[in-house]
């Protein structure tokens, strides 16, 4: 059965998100697997925003319309170059407009005497359109606005059946929406959130952090809820959250911070001073179109070489990159314990397509136990050494204050004991081999990417991050044209695990910037001939029909 793509439009502070998600959530309870994903101006009120709801179809956005519910005639002429053949169109249309002509906001003020309930009115109606009953629609609203009280939510009720009775008599065969309901996901999700819940399981207990979209609802999601144990602070800025999270960790509190590339630059210093006093440390980076403040409210994959180098000096660390909640959840995990183990910074690249789109899912396993403590015992008897020279260049790590050692942190050059040192002869050498050695031993953890139908494939896509999705849906349909096509997803992007790879195998790079950061790192470390690469840098994410297309005009060049 096709799946289908909705999208409501309107402008910022007309209810969008209101209308998407109770709709998208009446859907996943009705047994349809639902992706949603937003695009939106950065603004507060006005401009033109879209809800998008794929319906029965893969976790990947799609970027044309089967059905536009429309709650403003401006918005329904901006997304109008969206909609698809056989497009069925609703809402507030211009007079002459094609489509099925709904006055939401006449309705409310005329039925409710309030504009507020305009929205209500347009979730009802594109629930009538959907074919989702009436009960499980209002139920999924009051669900939704459940702090309401029980007048104003009976009004809700009550302009929702106004909407889906009003639009059934326009209805036909050819414009009511038939979707597979065989679907068992109960889970409806969002990166950011798998990112946090996962944080909580591997131990983490302290949070500063500066507001900055798109990183800023990890932070929100602990904030609000104090029973997950985390301690959040809103910091002054950037350099100050990075700070307070690395005085945590020294403290012995399992900490994280979250930015995007404009607080990740803030950062760098930190990074650095993380990596010198070899502190754990979790940096999550929501990416979003730069350079400067870019496009803060669009989506990028463009900060993976500012990941990999930012920071002065050579120091370990790692950079992971999930595609989806479950990946989010392994990512995390991984990135405490690598942190916790290595004692070194890990981050993990988001962006703003996956911290605003939400995945129904089967199931969401969030680990049971804690990262194990990296911490030394410390009733050990003798002389501590912060810095001992060790095989694998991992030192005895204390908190300050866990016992009657003195824990010497210093971000000069310093010998074991953790002084200051000007030995170049010595200690400077062997302490910056010290570093790299827990580097060598890290690289031997990395997992190899993922693939998918790679078996007979005579052309792989080579993926990371949050373009995943849409890749796999690109191999699935060359599948279905008889095209012998798999694809390689890496989750982990720095370090590369060890590749061997068929050179008789045509390989492509898809990713979300400009300069093919990735296909350059692949290039460098991995020893990879590329045919090809598929960039997209225009702020939206990938989708399965550019990269069709892309290889279709088969006009992409590979850089020597």
């Amino acid at each position: 059965m096709k799946d289908r793509s909705i999208f409501i439009v309107g402008s910022a502070g007309e209810g969008i998100q209101t209308v998407g998600d109770v709709v998208a959530r009446a859907l996943l309870r009705s047994g349809v697997s639902v992706f949603t994903s937003k695009e939106y101006e950065s603004r507060i009120r006005g401009g033109n925003s879209s809800y998008r709801i794929r319906a029965s179809g893969p976790n990947a956005p799609r970027h044309d319309a089967d059905v536009i519910l429309a709650l403003n005639s401006t918005a329904a002429a901006h997304y109008q170059d969206t909609a698809s053949s056989n497009c069925l169109v609703l809402g507030e249309l211009s007079p002459g407009g094609e489509g099925i002509r709904v006055p939401f906001q006449a309705l409310a003020k005329e039925q409710f005497s309030s504009l507020l309930y305009a929205n209500s009115i347009a979730a009802g109606c594109l629930g009538a359109v959907l074919g989702i009953s009436q009960e499980l629609l209002a139920d999924t609203l009051c669900e939704r606005f459940s702090r309401l009280t029980e007048e104003v939510l009976r009004l809700n009720v009550d302009a929702l059946a106004l909407g889906y009775k009003h639009v059934l008599p326009s209805l036909d065969a050819s414009s009511t929406i038939v979707l597979d309901s065989s679907s068992s996901a109960h889970s409806f999700i969002s990166v950011h959130d798998a990112i946090a819940l996962a944080a909580v399981a591997a131990g983490c207990r302290f949070m500063a952090a500066y507001p900055m979209s798109p990183a800023t609802g990890i932070m929100t999601t602990f904030a609000k809820d104090p029973e997950l144990g985390v301690f959040v602070e809103q910091a002054e800025d950037e350099i100050a959250a990075i700070n307070m999270s690395l005085a945590a960790s020294a403290a012995g509190a399992r900490a994280m911070t979250a930015t995007s590339g404009g607080g990740f630059a803030l950062m760098t210093e930190g990074i650095s001073l993380a990596g010198m006093t070899e502190t754990p440390l979790v940096v999550v980076v929501a990416q979003r179109p730069g350079p400067a403040t870019g496009l803060p409210t669009r989506t990028a994959q463009e900060d993976l070489n500012f990941a990999i180098h930012g920071g002065h000096g050579e120091f370990p660390r790692a950079v992971l990159a999930p595609s989806d909640p479950k990946d989010a959840i392994d990512a995390i995990y991984r990135a405490f314990d690598w942190a916790e183990r290595f004692q070194t910074p890990v981050l993990v690249l988001s962006d703003q397509f996956l911290a605003d789109s939400h995945f129904s899912v089967m199931d969401i396993s969030i680990p049971q136990t804690p990262v194990p403590s990296g911490l030394a015992d410390p009733s050990e008897s003798g002389a501590y050494q912060r810095y001992a020279l060790t095989e694998d260049g991992i030192s005895p790590r204390l908190a300050l204050g866990q016992s009657e050692h003195l824990v010497r942190i210093d971000s000069d050059e310093h010998t074991e004991e953790g002084h200051i040192t000007e030995d170049l002869e010595f200690v400077r050498p062997a302490m910056v081999e010290k570093r790299l050695e827990k580097m060598r031993r890290l690289k031997r953890e990395i997992p190899p990417p993922d693939d998918y139908r790679t078996d007979d494939a005579e052309t792989v896509l080579i993926s990371w991050g949050s373009s995943r999705g849409a890749v796999v849906e690109a191999v699935d349909r060359l599948r279905g044209m008889g095209q012998r096509v798999g694809s390689l997803h890496f989750t982990t992007v720095w370090p590369l695990p060890q590749l061997s790879l068929p050179a008789e195998v045509k390989y492509w790079t898809i990713e979300g910037n400009a300069t093919g950061q990735f296909a350059r790192l692949l290039q460098a470390e991995g020893d990879i001939q590329l045919v090809g690469k598929i960039e997209r840098y225009d702020g939206m994410p990938i989708d399965a029909a550019s990269i069709l297309a892309e290889l279709a005009g088969d006009h992409s060049e590979v850089d020597a």
